[in-house]
């Protein structure tokens, strides 16, 4: 059935995407005005989808409860645990608890929500993956590719994307999912779904970020482009670290085209897992980055020439209503089939781009021979401004 999804797709028949909304992943909310992930963020996209005309074209979905069993297979029990209850608490207990943490919070709804997010990714994917769809967007939260093995971080509960990728490799080995790529563009760095396949060749984990050498959150040195894996698992784990704000279009382009491109010919998965953050997009002031809609609508069409075209976005960041919705609708409208145009305002990437992308490849061409070839030459580029810079502080 796979197979036949993935020609359909090619033959030009209309693509049958999933569409996964809950109102009830809309009970995790802070109790004040100071958190940014909000109900409001999938509101917000909701509305827009649905003006568009996009929500009547795609299959909808309802958010399925994630079996403990399939939650533990990358959380520690002691973390589930934590998560399943931590809504019974009062809410001085609430707030106690998640002072224990990097920047999360707690509600009535948390753990409900969170176990939601999590089976709908695995829903999504699964159905992906057998060919009932040819591609899904989940619209989940809490988002997920913060959340460590044993710890919520960074907004982050569960590992949606994580606990989705493992369910397709060990639990539905007959669906023939045997490599995975994850993408992760959200503005930043995908530490917890990295640390979990670090060292697994089935999983090739590629996460573009803000890293600003080290002082962008999560402040964490693995961010960097020379944490490539460990064990089997060299070479299948790839950070591309931006040095500073404002990269847009042309940036992420590149990024694609002369990194991840050639990697994923070369890797062929199966299927593509896409934690989709939009909190790089122009006017989100958390990234202060400048992707425009159709720059995420180009990025993305260019993922479906992988895979038979079957993509499962999760949504992760992106914390100005508009810009999410923006560019939500817009990679929708692309998984659809329709057509548009990229009219960027810059299309010349920085030069740290360009240095950046230099030093990712020097350190994997070892394990990746398609990028030991020479960057092009004579490429217009723009000089980073001098409030972007910074040096390097290791």
């Amino acid at each position: 059935m796979a197979a036949a999804a993935g020609t359909a797709r090619q033959a030009g028949a209309a693509p049958r995407v999933g569409l996964l909304y809950d109102l009830r992943m809309l009970a995790h909310a802070p109790a004040g005005k100071k958190e940014k992930e909000t109900p409001e963020r999938l509101r917000a996209i909701w509305r827009k989808l649905a003006a568009e005309g996009v929500t009547s074209r795609c299959v909808g979905m309802r958010a399925k409860v994630a079996k403990e069993k399939y939650i533990a297979s990358v959380h520690a029990r002691k973390h589930v645990d934590l998560i399943r209850k931590i809504s019974s608490k009062d809410s001085s207990d609430l707030k106690k608890t998640a002072k224990k943490f990097d920047s999360v919070y707690f509600s009535k709804g948390s753990s409900e929500s969170a176990f939601l997010a999590a089976g709908s990714v695995i829903e999504v994917a699964e159905k992906v993956a057998a060919g009932e769809l040819s591609s899904a967007i989940a619209l989940v939260r809490p988002p997920g590719h913060h959340a460590e093995h044993s710890k919520p971080m960074g907004f982050c509960l569960f590992n949606n994307v994580a606990i989705a990728a493992n369910y397709l490799l060990n639990e539905r080995p007959d669906l023939g999912i045997n490599k995975i790529l994850i993408v992760d563009w959200d503005v930043h760095h995908g530490n917890g779904t990295q640390n979990m396949f670090y060292s697994d060749p089935r999983v090739l984990f590629f996460s573009v970020h803000r890293y600003d050498y080290g002082r962008f959150y999560p402040y964490e040195a693995d961010a960097s482009h020379v944490f490539i894996g460990d064990e089997t698992g060299r070479g299948y784990n790839i950070n591309v670290p931006w040095e500073h704000a404002k990269c847009g279009d042309a940036d992420y382009v590149a990024a694609w085209d002369h990194v991840l491109l050639p990697v994923a010919e070369a890797f062929d998965p199966d299927i593509i897992l896409l934690s989709a953050g939009f909190d790089a997009a122009r006017g989100d002031h958390m990234g202060d980055c400048c992707i425009t809609p159709n720059g995420y609508a180009l990025l993305l069409t260019k993922l479906l020439g992988f895979a038979k075209g079957r993509i499962v976005m999760a949504l992760e960041g992106g914390y100005n209503p508009e810009s999410i919705a923006n560019s939500v609708c817009a990679c929708a409208k692309v998984l659809l089939g329709d057509k548009f145009t990229l009219n960027s305002p810059e299309m010349q990437p920085f030069e740290s781009t360009w240095r950046v992308i230099q030093m990712v490849r020097d350190e994997l061409k070892a394990y990746w021979p398609v990028l030991s070839s020479k960057l092009p030459e004579n490429v217009s580029l723009r000089s980073t401004p001098l409030s972007l810079r910074s040096t390097p502080s290791y």
